[in-house]
C-alpha cells in the first residue's frame, strides 16, 4: 500500500542511488531503506545461518592440530625443544590474536561496507598475484634464506583483507574465529605444503590434489556456475598452460656469435 502511494505521489522520480554526500534525494524520505541493503549483509548472514562459532573454532583447532602434527612428522630432527618452541609460539599467537578481537571487531565501524569489499577484493587479487607459490611465507626451520619482499607483500595484503572482512561480523567470538581460520590459512598453510615437498615430493602432489577436490566439492555446494569457472580455471592453469610452454619450446631460436663468452674446445685437466 504504501509503495503504491509513493508510485502516485512520484510517478516519475529517479532511482534511488546511495550516496555518501549530497543530502536528500527527491522523492524519497531521509530513513529510506533500498531493498538492495540485504545483499550487503550476505557474508554475515551466511556465517550466521550456516556456520556457526563453534564450528568455526572445531575447525579451527582441528586444523592447528594437523598443521602442528604434520610439522612434528616432516622435521628433520625431533626434540622436545622444537616441540616446546611450537608450543609456545602458537599459544603466544592465539593468546594475541584473542586479546586484539574486540578492536578488530570495531575496526571498520565508521567505514561502508562497499569500501569494505571492494578494498577486501583488491588486497585478495593482489595476494594472488604476489604469492610465492614455490616457497613459504614464513622462514621454515633450517631454511637459510628469507621470504621475499614480494611473499611479504602477498601475507600482509590477505591478512590485511581477512581483517576486513571478519570486521563486518556481529560478534567478537566470530571475527576471533574467522582472523585465525584466515591466518592458518595465508599464514600457516603455505609452511606445511612446504614442508611436506620437501619431505615428499609425491606426497605433495597427493597432498595438493587432495586441497583441489576438496575445494571443488565445497564450491559445488555453494554455487554451480562459480564452480564450473573455478574447475576451468584449474584446468586451464595446471594442463592448457604448461602444455603450451612444451609446444613452443620447439620454435625457440638461439643465436651464436662472436659477443658470446669464450668456450673452451679441450679439457682444461690434460
Amino acid at each position: 500500500m504504501d509503495k503504491m502511494c509513493e508510485e502516485i505521489l512520484f510517478p516519475f522520480r529517479p532511482k534511488w542511488r546511495k550516496v555518501a554526500y549530497g543530502g536528500m534525494q527527491p522523492g524519497y524520505d531521509d530513513n529510506y531503506t533500498d531493498e538492495s541493503f540485504l545483499e550487503v549483509c550476505v557474508w554475515t548472514c551466511t556465517l550466521e545461518s550456516n556456520i556457526s562459532e563453534a564450528s568455526l573454532l572445531i575447525l579451527d583447532v582441528g586444523l592447528l592440530g594437523s598443521g602442528f602434527l604434520v610439522l612434528l612428522l616432516t622435521a628433520k630432527k625431533l626434540s622436545i625443544r622444537l616441540l616446546c618452541n611450537y608450543l609456545l609460539n602458537i599459544s603466544f599467537f592465539i593468546s594475541g590474536l584473542y586479546i586484539l578481537a574486540p578492536i578488530y571487531h570495531t575496526l571498520t565501524r565508521s567505514i561502508s561496507s562497499d569500501s569494505i569489499w571492494a578494498l577486501a577484493a583488491s588486497l585478495l587479487v593482489l595476494h594472488l598475484f604476489l604469492h610465492d607459490y614455490a616457497g613459504s611465507t614464513i622462514r621454515p626451520p633450517g631454511a637459510l634464506t628469507n621470504p621475499t619482499l614480494t611473499s611479504n607483500i602477498s601475507l600482509n595484503a590477505s591478512i590485511v583483507a581477512s581483517v576486513l572482512i571478519a570486521s563486518r561480523l556481529p560478534s567478537r567470538l566470530q571475527v576471533f574465529a574467522i582472523v585465525l581460520f584466515s591466518l592458518q590459512v595465508f599464514l600457516f598453510a603455505p609452511l606445511i605444503t612446504y614442508c611436506i615437498k620437501k619431505y615428499s615430493f609425491v606426497l605433495h602432489l597427493l597432498f595438493s590434489f587432495g586441497l583441489m577436490v576438496v575445494t571443488l566439492g565445497f564450491v559445488f555446494t555453494l554455487h554451480r556456475l562459480l564452480f564450473v569457472l573455478l574447475l576451468s580455471l584449474l584446468v586451464f592453469v595446471t594442463v592448457i598452460c604448461p602444455y603450451w610452454l612444451i609446444k613452443i619450446q620447439e620454435y625457440k631460436f638461439e643465436i651464436n656469435g662472436p659477443w658470446d663468452e669464450a668456450k673452451l674446445c679441450f679439457d682444461i685437466t690434460e
